[in-house]
């Protein structure tokens, strides 16, 4: 958009710029290596299967659907959260309202790709479900787009057992995770299809809609 930004998303971009400067992260329940450590204990990889510890109804068929490829979890565990998504064929949308591709002005895949985040991820089903009027607004929008992305991130990595409360994101709002491993919900009504994926510096939870920040 031409004019300049107001205040309020100043704030936003410099909240970020602060997380950047830090990281941490926790791993699945099986890897004992994080049991006497919080969400900002980083575990190598190596230590890790990317498809133990996942829950959601969702996850068989998913894992049964890209047992390899982008899309599977094995090759999502190997790069950092942005590009993961970027080499995701479900994640097209996501991937390019990270990258400066659905809005030229708003391009996050750095700040994602340089510290330790939690991301509900839509997919591109839950992109097609929003009105052709909202998809338009955040085209032009760039506020309300980095809004929107930065409502879906919470700083530090949040494995399916500490997922489960309510979590400051890096929009700044709180929100919301309820329920348990095979029905989780998001703000109430948004359904995790499969969480508890990796990446290298992320756990990623897909979800069946795309989040909206209340108003503030």
């Amino acid at each position: 958009m031409p004019r300049t930004r107001p205040r309020r998303l100043a704030g936003i971009v410099v909240a970020v710029g602060v997380l950047v400067a830090t990281a941490g992260c926790s791993d699945g329940d099986s890897d004992s290596s994080d049991s006497a450590a919080g969400p900002s204990a980083a575990v190598p990889l190596t230590s890790v299967d990317p498809s133990a510890g996942l829950v959601g109804p969702g996850c068989g068929s998913y894992m049964a659907a890209n047992p390899r490829g982008a899309a599977s979890v094995d090759a999502m565990a190997l790069d950092p959260v942005a590009t993961a998504t970027a080499n995701n064929p479900l994640l097209t949308q996501l991937s390019e309202s990270f990258t400066g591709a659905f809005n030229p002005r708003v391009n996050i895949a750095d700040t994602l790709n340089s510290s330790q985040f939690t991301l509900f991820a839509p997919t591109d089903a839950a992109f097609a479900k929003l009105p052709e009027a909202t998809m338009s607004i955040l085209k032009t929008d760039d506020q309300l787009l980095t809004k929107v992305l930065f409502y879906h991130v919470i700083q530090g990595q949040l494995k399916p057992s500490e997922i489960t409360g309510t979590h400051k994101t890096v929009e700044g709002q709180d929100i919301t995770v309820s329920g348990n491993g095979s029905a989780l919900t998001v703000d109430g009504d948004t359904s995790v299809i499969c969480g508890g994926i990796r990446t290298s510096n992320a756990t990623v939870y897909f979800t069946d809609s795309v989040l909206m920040p209340p108003k503030s």
